[in-house]
């Protein structure tokens, strides 16, 4: 099924000329498959003397082209300037860069900004993987009286070898969705991507999890881009993408699929309750364990314990076809939950030894 239109929001990286942007964004109309037309005017870099944006100067570019192929277009806002420019030049849509996200003080001073004008914002998830930043953005802005607000997933930096440019993390966005369940989430695949072939890939595992659309960077020539040339797809893979792309539904309306759905999930939530009550049972016996050990003057960290758990149990995993990645940071959780409990152990024999003594 194709891409719904309203979900897709497209255009260049960069606004580089009046003539780039209507090269690039005009195929993307004539095809139908976009809704909003993205550019970026400022450009936050990392290193000083690399190619920072157009800046001002393009807005008119931005909207003249919005209005010459018929949809709203969106740029990114940075700080209170950049707001009131953007609104000067009656842009569409607004969003809050990953940089922007990371710093609180920069959120409320573009929310303070923002003051009386509900104009549709986006809030991209900061750099660093943490979700109190990204849901503190979006209650600032709220409190600010906005309330068309959606939240973009770009990926997150990740300090180890990665075939991504960001981390998809794919865990915070879905908790995301648990604090604000009527925000729309859009998935950036561009940013986390970094290079085009993989923007397939993540934009579909995005709709597989129920993202509500896609923002995509589409250049008319990527390999000339002032900047992400990498990652920006030509409006012809573009649409090649959108094309391919498998939407599914959540609707639960057809009994037959519901009541077989209640099945498998009554599966699951008997399968949930043994689990709990085996890992009581688990914890009951570290209970055992600290006490042993306290007698025997022996330290709740058994190094050479835990290295055999990993790598029997990993092992094991491997047989039943589940992610190692996932079954060691399940075996840590129960390995800091058991280390606390016969700490627990330690502490209260201690502390009644310490009463019996005086």
């Amino acid at each position: 099924m194709k891409a719904q239109k309203q979900h897709i929001i497209a255009g260049p990286c960069s606004a580089e000329s009046p003539e780039q942007l209507l090269a690039s964004c005009k195929p993307l109309a004539d095809n139908g498959q976009a809704s909003m037309i993205r550019a970026g005017i400022w450009k936050p870099r990392t290193r000083p003397d690399s190619f920072e944006g157009m800046g001002k100067q393009a807005l008119p570019w931005l909207k003249e082209v919005g209005l010459e192929i018929g949809l709203p277009v969106c740029t990114e806002v940075a700080n209170p300037q950049h707001v009131e420019e953007a609104l000067t030049e009656n842009i569409d849509v607004l969003w809050v860069g990953a940089r922007t996200t990371v710093n609180p003080f920069s959120v409320q001073a573009i929310a303070d900004a923002l003051k009386g004008v509900d104009i549709p914002v986006m809030v991209k998830n900061p750099i660093n993987p943490d979700i109190n930043l990204w849901v503190g953005a979006i209650e600032r802005l709220r409190h600010a009286g906005l309330t068309e607000l959606s939240a973009i997933h770009r990926g997150f930096s990740y300090y180890g070898q990665s075939e991504y440019r960001n981390k998809p993390m794919w865990e915070l966005p879905i908790a995301l969705k648990t604090w604000f369940p009527n925000v729309p989430l859009i998935c950036d695949p561009s940013h986390i991507c970094g290079r085009r072939d993989l923007i397939p890939r993540i934009a579909q595992r995005s709709m597989d999890l129920g993202f509500d659309g896609l923002m995509i960077e589409v250049h008319e020539n990527p390999e000339v881009a002032l900047s992400d040339a990498k990652q920006q797809l030509t409006p012809d893979a573009f649409h090649e993408m959108l094309n391919g792309l498998i939407i599914h539904t959540g609707d639960l309306s057809d009994p037959v699929i519901a009541d077989q759905l209640l099945i498998l999930r009554s599966k699951i939530d008997d399968i949930d309750e043994e689990i709990i009550r085996l890992i009581g049972a688990r914890m009951k016996v570290a209970e055992e364990i600290g006490d042993y050990k306290r007698k025997n003057d022996l330290t709740v960290l058994q190094l050479k314990r835990w290295k055999e758990i990993l790598e029997t149990r990993g092992d094991l995993a491997s047989k039943l076809n589940l992610s190692p990645d996932f079954v060691s940071k399940y075996l840590e959780q129960i390995h800091k939950e058991s280390i606390r409990k016969q700490t627990d152990v330690m502490d209260q024999k201690g502390a009644e030894n310490d009463e019996v003594m005086w």
